[in-house]
C-alpha cells in the first residue's frame, strides 16, 4: 500500500487526487476496521491509517474515512477545544480547503464559510493568495494551512491575509515545520529533487522553522503559538497519530493586540 500511494502521488496531479480520494477511502476502509486508532474529526476507529506522503509515503498518517493527516487532527482539536468556531456567528474564508473539513465547516450554521484557491475543484473561488481580490475588513477569519511553503512572495500572502482580516480577527497558519533549522529560502533552486531535499517536498519554496513565530511576528502579526499538543498525553497523541514534537504546532496569528479575542 505504501509503494502503490506513494506512485500514485507523484503520477497523478492534486485535482484528480481530489476528485477520485473519497471513492478511494469508501473502497480501502473496509481494510482498516479496528481499534488502535481514531480519528477527532470523524470519530472513527480503525486499526490503523494509511500510509501517506509525496515522494515517500510514511505509516499511518491518513484517516482511511475522512482522509484527515495529523494537522487536520490537531487543528480540529484546538478549534474545538480553543476557539468558538463551532458556536460563534463568523466569516470565514478558507485557502486551498481540505476534505476533512469541507462538508463539516459548511454544515455549520453559525458560519458564513466561503472556500478560496488557486485551481481546486472543490473551492468557491478562485483566488491567489499573494493577490486576493476581497475588500479590506472583510473576514473574521483565514484558514490557510499549508500554503505559505508554496507561495512564491509569502512577504506579499501575509499582508493579504492581514488586510482583508477585520480588526479584531485572526488566521489560521500552519506550516510544515524543521524544529531545527531556522527559515531559509533560495529562489534559484528549481530543480524539484532539490527542493525535496532542502524543503521536505518537490513543490516547496522554502522550509520553515523553528523561528517561524518571529517570522510571523516580522510580518506585522499578534502571534499565538498554541501549546494543546503538548497538554495531550503521550497515549493520546499516539492513538491520534499526531505528528511528532515541534513539527506541527497550530499558529495563530491576530490583526489586534488583544488575544482575548480567541
Amino acid at each position: 500500500m505504501k509503494k502503490l500511494i506513494s506512485l500514485v502521488t507523484k503520477i497523478f496531479p492534486r485535482q484528480t487526487l481530489i476528485k477520485f480520494s473519497y471513492i478511494f477511502s469508501i473502497l480501502i476502509r473496509p481494510f482498516y476496521w479496528g481499534n488502535k486508532v481514531e480519528c477527532p474529526v470523524c470519530g472513527k476507529h480503525f486499526r490503523k491509517f494509511l500510509p501517506y506522503g509525496y515522494g515517500e509515503a510514511m505509516d499511518n498518517r491518513l484517516c482511511p474515512n475522512c482522509l484527515s493527516l495529523e494537522r487536520h487532527r490537531l487543528l480540529w482539536l484546538y478549534l474545538k477545544e480553543k476557539t468558538g468556531f463551532f458556536t460563534d456567528n463568523l466569516k470565514v474564508l478558507h485557502f486551498a480547503p481540505e476534505q476533512p473539513f469541507l462538508k463539516r465547516f459548511k454544515s455549520l450554521k453559525n458560519l458564513d464559510y466561503t472556500t478560496a484557491d488557486l485551481d481546486s475543484p472543490i473551492a468557491d473561488l478562485h483566488l491567489d493568495v499573494t493577490n486576493i481580490n476581497l475588500p479590506d475588513n472583510t473576514y473574521d477569519i483565514v484558514i490557510c494551512n499549508h500554503v505559505l511553503e508554496h507561495v512564491d512572495n509569502v512577504d506579499k500572502a501575509f499582508s493579504e491575509i492581514k488586510r482583508i482580516l477585520k480588526p479584531g480577527g485572526w488566521a489560521i497558519l500552519m506550516v510544515p515545520i524543521n524544529p531545527n533549522v531556522d527559515t531559509f529560502e533560495d529562489p534559484s533552486i528549481t530543480d524539484p529533487k532539490e527542493r525535496q531535499r532542502l524543503f521536505g517536498q518537490y513543490d516547496h519554496l522554502r522550509q520553515f522553522g523553528r523561528d517561524y513565530a518571529d517570522v510571523l511576528q516580522k510580518a506585522g502579526f499578534e502571534v499565538d503559538a498554541d501549546t494543546l499538543y503538548y497538554d495531550l498525553t503521550d497515549s493520546q497523541r499516539d492513538r491520534m497519530r499526531l505528528a511528532r514534537a515541534g513539527e506541527e504546532l497550530v499558529y495563530t496569528v491576530i490583526k489586534t493586540e488583544d488575544l482575548k479575542t480567541l
